[in-house]
């Protein structure tokens, strides 16, 4: 992989995030874009379990899903504050996936602000929080609706993988899906991964590596794949804003009424023939890519 660190500003100006940034598609780091919000300073674990320390959340392990693995099934359920004090004992590979906390407690939502000077067609019904305990994976995919994204995190540091949307062969998409055949998993670290035996294009794709620490906010272009892992116990929220772009809602709307649906038929319907299918298409398409490369 050819990495490279993301620009990163403690303020930015509005026409130069749209010039540089959002038209373009480039990733930026803003330090201080949730400095001035309440929750910079006051949202912590004790605080969150206060308010919803007894809602029952769906848990994900580190296990890569496979081609049989139902879409978002959790593999264990705690109660928030179970989870809380879980994660806080030391590191634990756990992590909470789409917890719409905020519809638990919606006071919540007063101590952030939108950014609509930076963007328009936030998704206001979903502010979503992601929690996770040190040594959890995200692994790689992109974000189904094809949202721009600006994730802030606000307890401990997350170690971050991007690869723009274009690098999807390179990365060994599966097709149908958002998530890539190859696991990242510690891919910083010599003895981790990726594989570049099984999946050479890998070597040729171009992204980016960062650290996000309290109060950093993380631009993510509509589609861009990423990869995130928590080096200590920690949450973020994500913001979403739909595509300014017809084609780029349109595109969105596909992915999740029409390639998701389509692909959850057929799972169910010849779910060999279908993994069989996706196999070969995976590793046709990434070789393509080393031939052009060639």
């Amino acid at each position: 992989m050819q990495l490279k660190p993301v620009t990163t500003v403690d303020d930015i100006d509005v026409e130069l995030f749209k010039k540089d940034f959002y038209d373009p598609g480039i990733p930026v780091v803003i330090r201080n874009l949730s400095k001035d919000w309440p929750a910079h300073t006051k949202w912590n674990w004790n605080y969150f379990k206060q308010l919803v320390g007894d809602k029952k959340v769906p848990l994900y392990n580190n296990v890569k899903s496979d081609a049989y693995t139902p879409i978002n099934k959790a593999d264990d359920y705690k109660t928030f504050g179970e989870y809380i004090d879980m994660i806080s004992a030391g590191p634990a590979a756990w992590r909470i996936f789409l917890f719409n906390i905020f519809e638990h407690a919606p006071e919540l939502t007063k101590d952030f602000m939108w950014p609509e000077h930076l963007m328009k067609g936030f998704v206001k019904k979903y502010p979503m929080l992601f929690t996770g305990g040190a040594t959890s994976i995200t692994h790689m995919h992109f974000d189904i609706d094809l949202s721009h994204i600006l994730h802030t995190q606000f307890v401990g540091r997350k170690r971050v993988l991007l690869f723009p949307f274009d690098e999807q062969h390179k990365l060994y998409r599966k097709p149908f899906e958002v998530l890539s055949l190859a696991d990242f998993s510690h891919y910083h670290d010599p003895n981790g991964t990726p594989d570049y035996q099984k999946f050479p294009a890998l070597k040729l794709a171009h992204g980016y590596d960062l650290v996000l620490e309290h109060g950093d906010t993380l631009f993510m272009p509509a589609g861009y794949w990423h990869h995130m892992e928590y080096l200590d116990s920690g949450f973020a929220m994500s913001l979403r804003a739909l595509q300014s772009s017809l084609t780029g809602k349109l595109n969105g709307a596909w992915n999740l009424f029409g390639m998701r649906t389509i692909d959850t038929i057929m799972k169910k319907a010849m779910p060999k023939p279908w993994y069989n299918w996706k196999h070969k298409k995976i590793f046709a398409d990434a070789n393509k890519e080393l031939i052009s490369e060639l």
